[in-house]
């Protein structure tokens, strides 16, 4: 575990599936200058699958196998893996769903856990996995965010995605249009206000303000439109509001993100998918970043998937792990930071 005297953070990476761009993009990552003047990164994952990366992205960096993060150097030039065990690597075909590439991505997921829990490593970025591949070596959650809460038993995972000046958080991330609206209820949005709050203190954000969305067109315009923000969106402001949380809205979802950009709220919360995905995709694609709250441990994610259709073709783009690691370091910094 960091100390504070170093005031970098140890940030593992996890490869995600080998047969997507996962590979590519972590060797980019760990080539990047950058990413050790703010943090300690190392590697978790396959020897050989970054090796195989490595040739296709012409680079010849050193590859050193650990047990253990402190057993890491954590130099530019030399990529420092830890190996959960030995696996048929030849077998694993670029852009293609395997049972194996499934269980190899579960396993290093797994393994940043059990890293995280004994408080070795401070966060985790994590390249992408694919839903069916680990479907089909019996993992039941449907992605990185749900196996994270479950496995260290944490109350939530709260995601945000982080693009330039934006925070967004979601009442609900994967569930149809239809569940979403439902399911941004007073309570649930309450819930999520609660949460924010608490997190964003704790990287160090005093008194945060936070930006509820609206459902409706114009924010139901008094219920001309809906009565979902009279019913439950207003309701659940005014309640955070009378504890003391600095909560505004219901604002309309056509300008909030906009209003957002200037950096006016530290946090907007979206009340389902696609209304903060398409904000900030549409600002900034590859930059913008996932980051998990709620964990025993701070971990990120690119937001995109593991892109079959271009893995080992060396055209992947490196930027969004890059930023992804970048963002981390940054809150797990702050985090640190706000202990002592």
């Amino acid at each position: 575990m960091m100390t504070i005297q170093t005031k970098k953070p140890i940030i593992a990476l996890t490869l995600g599936d080998p047969a997507g761009i996962g590979p590519e993009i972590v060797i980019d990552t760990m080539l990047n200058e950058e990413i050790y003047h703010i943090c300690q990164p190392f590697v978790i994952g396959s020897v050989a699958i970054l090796k195989r990366a490595a040739e296709i992205r012409g680079v010849s960096p050193q590859f050193r196998k650990i047990n253990d993060p402190e057993e890491a150097l954590y130099q530019l030039g030399t990529i420092d893996v830890l190996e959960t065990r030995d696996y048929d690597t030849d077998s694993i075909k670029w852009g293609e769903v395997q049972a194996l590439a499934g269980q190899m991505s579960y396993d290093w997921v797994m393994k940043s856990i059990e890293l995280g829990l004994a408080k070795k490593i401070d966060a985790v970025s994590t390249a992408p996995i694919h839903k069916r591949a680990i479907k089909l070596v019996g993992v039941k959650e449907p992605g990185h965010t749900e196996i994270y809460q479950n496995e260290t038993h944490s109350d939530y995972g709260l995601t945000m995605f982080n693009c330039h000046k934006l925070r967004v958080f979601f009442v609900s991330r994967h569930m149809s249009v239809v569940d979403a609206c439902r399911y941004a209820n007073k309570q649930n949005v309450l819930d999520c206000v609660i949460q924010i709050d608490k997190e964003l203190r704790n990287i160090g954000i005093e008194n945060p303000l936070i930006a509820v969305a609206a459902l409706n067109p114009h924010g139901g315009d008094n219920g001309l439109f809906g009565r979902e923000e009279i019913d439950h969106l207003i309701p659940a402001v005014e309640e955070a509001k009378a504890m003391g949380i600095n909560a505004t809205g219901p604002v309309p979802a056509d300008s909030v993100f906009h209003i957002g950009k200037s950096g006016k709220y530290d946090a907007i919360l979206s009340l389902y998918h696609d209304q903060g995905h398409i904000a900030c995709k549409t600002l900034d694609f590859e930059k913008s970043v996932t980051i998990t709250f709620g964990l025993p441990f701070m971990r990120s994610s690119v937001d995109h998937g593991t892109a079959f259709d271009i893995a080992g073709k060396n055209l992947a783009n490196g930027i969004s792990m890059i930023e992804s690691t970048k963002v981390l370091a940054e809150y797990t910094t702050k985090y640190i930071g706000s202990k002592h």
